[in-house]
Formats: C-alpha cells, structure tokens, sequence
C-alpha cells in the first residue's frame, strides 16, 4: 500500500483543501552493481583526490561551481540555505487554463493527490469544477526544499492527478536541431493514403497491452542463469529492407494493417550454381 510522502493544502482564492501526496508510478528498471570479474565482489566507489591520490574524507568535501576548465567558484551549505524557498505546505494555484494548451513536454513526474482530514467536501468541489470546465490549475510548491511548478487536473476515477512540470527555459528549442526538413511538398495522393494508414491502425488506448518486455526477458535471462543454465547467444535477425518508393511503402503498409497480405520482406540474395569441373579432368579421373 503506497504512503503519503507530503502533506499539506491546495489553495485558490480564498479555499483551502487539506491534501496527501502519493507518488503515481512505481519504477520497474533492472539495475545492476559492478563487480569484480575475477573475485565477484562488489566494486566501492571512492573519492580520490587526482592530485595527490589519496583518498578525502566526506567531511572535506564542498559543493564548486565550474566557470572553465579547473577554474570552480565554491559554494558555502549556509549560503545555499539562505536562498531556499521558504518551506511552505501550500499547493498554490496562480492560473486555471485549457489542458489541451499544455504540451506533454512539459510534463515531469506524476502524483496523486487525495483528501487530508476534513478535506472531502472541498477536494470533491475542486474536482468537480476542473471537470466542468475544462480546466487544468497551474501551480507551485516546495517539495523536499525545491520549489516545483506543478499542474492539478481532475482524473476519471475521482483523484486529482499533479505531475510537476520543467520550467520554460529548461525546454530545448526544435528550431536548434539539425536536419530539420524545409519546403517539403507532400503529394494529395501521399497524404490520403497516409490518412487512410493512420485510420487503420486507430485504436481506443489500452495501456495494459503494452508491457516492457526488455526487462522481462532481462529478469528471465537472470533467472535462467541463476539456475545455472548456460545461455547460447542467438544471432540478431536480418532487419527488411527499406523501401524506396514513399508511395510503394505507404500502400505496402496499408495492406498489412487492413490484412490483406504480409508486409514486403528483404529476399535473400540467390545462391550461384556450383561450377562445373572440365570434362577432360573428370575423364582423368576415372582412368
């Protein structure tokens, strides 16, 4: 059963709702440790001063800002304190706007939110006129001595849902890529195939259908080694060839989805017929 990680309110106008904090996934990665290959101990970390290679106590360690190349501006725990923002409870709602004008980008981590003691009635309104309206609330609170900007929005089981967000200037600009198309034309019948494409493979989501299958078949490769049975690497599969013709792919395509027929694949290249041996040294032979 999940644990409230943070109490505190939400606050809009002149409404207060009592709220407790729940993180809203729970991370499934696979990770590993670094062992040593000959003795198969685990590999401790150290903090070694280069200089003089020696290693330095914990307590002699301070935070340094890098302005060039061995060139750092060292910064005081105290002074960093005093710019901590001032440690609130208070989810504080600055704006309500559309949720359809927030791009996923700018979503971080998701949480839920429940009612505190007393909070009921107020939590249920809240809900309720985010629902009615349309309307996600934008907000900030500081989380573990982090001022986070955040966004409440009204879930379909009853929760109000908040997933911290990254601030503006931490979103990297598409126009700074490289090998961005230009004045790309597509042809009317491209696009109307493209469509149709599009429209076959819709589909209602269904999250429960898509599982992380690296890391079950991770899990099971641990597992199977750990009983002891040797694993034969298995050669990769050839991957198909890409088709050159946009128009020939997008129908190929098409055809697959609507199960018509199999998608194209890459033909092995024909084996050549074995060369004949002279028939005046296969008479040699058999003299």
């Amino acid at each position: 059963m999940p644990r409230s990680i943070w109490t505190g309110a939400i606050s809009f106008g002149l409404v207060t709702v009592p709220v407790k904090l729940y993180s809203a996934v729970n991370r499934k990665t696979v990770r590993f440790h670094q062992l040593n290959k000959v003795t198969g101990a685990r590999i401790s970390m150290r903090r070694v001063d280069p200089s003089t290679g020696e290693e330095v106590p914990y307590e002699d360690i301070v935070k340094g800002y890098e302005l060039s190349p061995d060139r750092y501006v060292i910064v005081e725990p105290e002074e960093l304190e005093a710019l901590d923002p001032a440690k609130t409870r208070t989810i504080d709602i600055q704006d309500f706007v559309d949720l359809s004008e927030i791009d996923p980008i700018f979503y971080d981590h998701p949480y839920y939110l429940a009612p505190g003691t007393g909070g009921a009635k107020p939590y249920r309104l809240l809900w309720e006129a985010m629902r009615a309206t349309n309307k996600v609330g934008i907000a900030k609170v500081v989380i573990r001595s982090k001022e986070q900007l955040v966004a409440l929005r009204p879930m379909e089981s009853g929760v109000i849902g908040m997933a911290t967000m990254v601030f503006a200037d931490e979103v990297n600009d598409p126009s700074t890529l490289d090998d961005l198309p230009g004045d790309v034309k597509v042809a009317q019948r491209e696009l109307d195939v493209a469509k149709q494409l599009v429209e076959s493979l819709a589909a209602p989501f269904a999250p429960e259908q898509y599982a992380d299958t690296y890391r079950e078949e991770v899990l099971d490769l641990v597992e199977r080694k750990a009983n002891g049975e040797e694993i034969a690497i298995q050669p990769q599969a050839e991957e198909q060839a890409p088709v050159p013709d946009l128009m020939a792919a997008l129908k190929a395509s098409l055809e697959a989805a609507r199960g018509d027929k199999p998608a194209p694949k890459r033909r092995a290249p024909a084996k050549k017929p074995a060369a004949r041996k002279p028939a005046g040294r296969k008479a040699a032979a058999k003299k």
